[in-house]
């Protein structure tokens, strides 16, 4: 679909959710402003799960229902809802957004010094299992000796 499109299911998608949220943001492919998009990408931390639960069902068909990830079919579009803590929501985001190639270079860099960043948003870690960065997006890049880089950049 296209960017417009998305950007109006995610949009009216967050605002069903945002109430039973201590944050919700897009991310993926929308986030990235790529013109066309196959699925919209939300990292939420919720604050009222039972009700946040309710909400997502009455979204559409669930495809996948675990922990740390929903998959619904909202109207014919796929939305993932990826569950996150204070401490993973800056890396989960990073992750999420991507692209793909992007998330590759980050986690080649990493484990070439040895470290491992944890696509599960739980952050970077040092050779000795010590997350070193992870808070923001921008302190994972900084830890790599990258600069940052917008995620439609």
């Amino acid at each position: 679909m296209e960017l417009g499109r998305a950007m109006k299911t995610a949009e009216a998608v967050i605002e069903q959710l945002e109430p039973y949220c201590k944050r919700i943001e897009v991310a993926g492919s929308i986030r990235r402003h790529k013109p066309q998009v196959r699925d919209i990408d939300l990292v939420l931390i919720p604050s009222d799960l039972w009700n946040l639960n309710h909400e997502i069902m009455s979204l559409g068909p669930s495809h996948m229902s675990g922990d740390r990830l929903k998959r619904v079919d909202c109207n014919g579009t796929q939305i993932d809802l990826y569950f996150a803590d204070e401490q993973t929501w800056a890396t989960l985001l990073l992750i999420r957004t991507g692209s793909k190639e992007n998330n590759i270079r980050l986690a080649t860099l990493a484990k070439k010094k040895g470290w491992h960043l944890a696509a599960s948003g739980e952050g970077l870690f040092n050779e000795k299992g010590q997350r070193i960065a992870g808070d923001t997006e921008e302190s994972v890049y900084e830890a790599l000796g990258l600069p940052y880089q917008e995620p439609w950049e």
